[in-house]
């Protein structure tokens, strides 16, 4: 079985690649792609490293010789960095997939297309639960161009040329200091500031209510729903926990054993886009076997161990 992954020096890619790598059934040929490859991925024993830039028809070209059984698509632009660049955006958010899934359709048809998308599509919420059934209004461009993207992937597998499910995954953690172009960062920022004893201001306040998942959860859930049978749903809200930033310092704080020191913001835009969230109906991702993460010390304990 061949397998490709996009982003796969990425905070998602690189646990991705390497649990693949590491797996007994693992596919017969992995190959990881990214603009390059600087991080833990450069060091994947057989697995076929091919850096170049996805927006490029030559380097499809090339990478796409022999067909793949998988695609799992994560690369993608962070929601700032795309609306402060939309051209560069609406290329690597839009263009890029689209032509990704056709050429995944075309060299292989009917091959897995697992597709990173984002809750961003859901824009702002005002319901008190949330799930597939949810209107959709993106209020970024990045959150427009994974709605469009999940609607031609969709519309892929109803012609029959491609097997695909789009994944609308909230801000994953933690993320690595370095990481700020996305929106959620601060998400991150308060996992490694407590678990070295630092002071940390949070952009948010307290009551902030924000959806947790953990990488390793995310790695767990892009493997089951590469092996869902072609009937399965198309796109599916993984189960993410709902929780406060204190209940999240809280965990944090009982798995490194030691209190926080939190200073509380209150940035009405942050708030809004990522601290407003609603419960989330994750009936039918269980129904199919996609648990996500146990609960928040179980969460803080993966996140801080860095996998």
């Amino acid at each position: 079985m061949r397998v490709l992954i996009t982003g796969a020096d990425g905070f998602l890619g690189s646990g991705l690649a390497w649990r693949l790598a590491n797996t007994a059934t693992g596919p017969s040929r992995l190959t990881l792609t990214d603009r390059q490859f600087v991080g833990k991925s450069a060091q994947i024993a057989g697995a076929d490293l091919m850096p170049g830039d996805l927006t490029q028809p030559d380097f499809l070209d090339i990478l796409f010789e022999p067909g793949f059984d998988i695609v799992y698509h994560l690369a993608s632009m962070p929601g700032g960095q795309a609306e402060a660049a939309s051209e560069r955006g609406r290329k690597i958010n839009l263009t890029m997939p689209l032509d990704l899934a056709w050429r995944t359709a075309a060299s292989r048809p009917g091959a897995r297309f697992v597709f990173a998308s984002s809750i961003a599509v859901y824009g702002d919420v005002a319901v008190e639960v949330i799930s597939e059934a949810t209107p959709t209004s993106p209020g970024l461009s990045y959150g427009a161009h994974k709605l469009m993207t999940e609607i031609l992937l969709t519309d892929l597998a109803r012609r029959g040329e491609l097997s695909a499910i789009s994944l609308r995954f909230p801000g994953l953690v933690a993320r690595p200091p370095t990481e700020s172009g996305h929106g959620s960062a601060f998400m991150s920022q308060i996992f490694h500031k407590i678990g070295a004893g630092e002071d940390f201001l949070s952009p948010v306040p307290a009551s902030a209510r924000c959806w947790w998942m953990s990488r390793a959860a995310a790695v767990e859930t892009l493997l089951q729903a590469s092996n869902l049978q072609c009937d399965a749903p198309t796109v599916l809200l993984p189960p993410a926990l709902c929780a406060t930033m204190a209940e999240m310092v809280q965990a944090i704080a009982a798995v490194v054993g030691r209190p926080a020191s939190i200073q509380w913001g209150d940035d009405a835009r942050l708030t809004r886009l990522f601290g407003a969230m609603p419960d989330i109906d994750a009936s039918l991702a269980r129904g199919l076997g996609i648990a996500g993460d146990a609960d928040l010390q179980s969460l803080a304990r993966v996140a801080l161990s860095g996998d």
